[in-house]
């Protein structure tokens, strides 16, 4: 029998899925849950147990990790009879990996302290790719004592991890992240269109771009993206808003300006309007070309 916590796992989207995965190649053993049949065949193939509901699935766990879109969902599978709250046991952990309102977090994590369930909200970023890779960064709001038990947990699950103060704290500075790569990104969707308008050669402009102060992670993750205007979903455009959202709001109400965010986040609404949000956020490059006259692709 393994010493190492028993884990539930909450959600098994496009970044829960290997997530979970990645903790059972770690030796935890875990209990899934979400709505979608096949992502729980998925986690059963890789190991896993496929629960029925949230409450089978949280009741016997030492921890609990949630990975869904946004506040609403992370309220709807926390609270009422058939919540985590009311079903997992005193003691519990409840590590909360979604991106969500500050408020939302400090909200949970003084409901579960009720309950005698301790909390830590701890967003990630790296996108699909990072979380096959297990080199995640993951941004932690909470206590020290708890940060410490859940470490070899998220150490499975990312490279850079870091405690960065109380409850909320970690989706503050989630928030932060998204504008920085919402910004990023779009730089890198213009460049783009002005290459090719001037007629350079894209792959080596991109190469030595990348390799200069304009290189970024960005950049290097996506520009297959812009090269071959694959824009399969690795973060949609459709939560990218959701995100933009929650730094414009967080932001307004510490009275931090956001002059270019601001901007950014009306292209990406405007994106979304056009219908392109289940498309990858590096689709935002469809809007620049749209406003510069050149044909987008279906």
């Amino acid at each position: 029998m393994s010493n190492l916590p028993k884990i539930a796992w909450i959600g098994l989207g496009i970044m829960g899925s290997p997530m979970a995965e990645n903790l059972i190649k770690a030796g935890y053993c875990v209990t899934g849950f979400t709505l979608e049949a096949d992502k729980l065949e998925r986690l059963a193939q890789a190991g896993g147990t496929a629960a029925g509901s949230i409450a089978e699935a949280v009741s016997d766990a030492d921890v609990v990790i949630t990975m869904v879109p946004a506040s609403p969902q992370v309220e709807a599978i926390a609270y009422g009879p058939d919540g985590i709250l009311q079903n997992a046991k005193r003691g519990a952990l409840l590590i909360d990996m979604s991106s969500i309102t500050p408020q939302t977090s400090i909200d949970l994590a003084r409901a579960a302290g009720e309950k005698g369930i301790r909390v830590l909200d701890a967003p990630v970023s790296g996108g699909e790719a990072g979380a096959i890779e297990a080199v995640l960064s993951i941004m932690v709001g909470g206590d020290q004592t708890d940060f410490d038990t859940a470490r070899p947990i998220l150490e499975a699950l990312g490279k850079t991890i870091v405690l960065c103060g109380p409850h909320g704290s970690g989706q503050t500075v989630k928030a932060a992240n998204q504008l920085i790569v919402a910004i990023n990104i779009q730089a890198c969707a213009e460049a783009v269109v002005f290459l090719e308008k001037s007629g350079v050669d894209l792959n080596a402009a991109l190469d030595v771009l990348n390799g200069g102060l304009a290189g970024s992670t960005v950049l290097t993750r996506k520009k297959d993206n812009f090269k071959n205007r694959a824009f399969a979903p690795g973060f949609r455009i459709d939560l990218h808003h959701k995100d933009m959202g929650i730094v414009t709001d967080a932001a307004r109400t510490v009275g931090a300006a956001l002059p270019v965010g601001s901007v950014v986040a009306q292209l990406v609404a405007s994106l979304r309007a056009q219908g392109d949000g289940g498309l990858d956020h590096s689709a935002l490059l469809r809007g620049v070309e749209r406003l510069s006259g050149h044909p987008t692709q279906a």
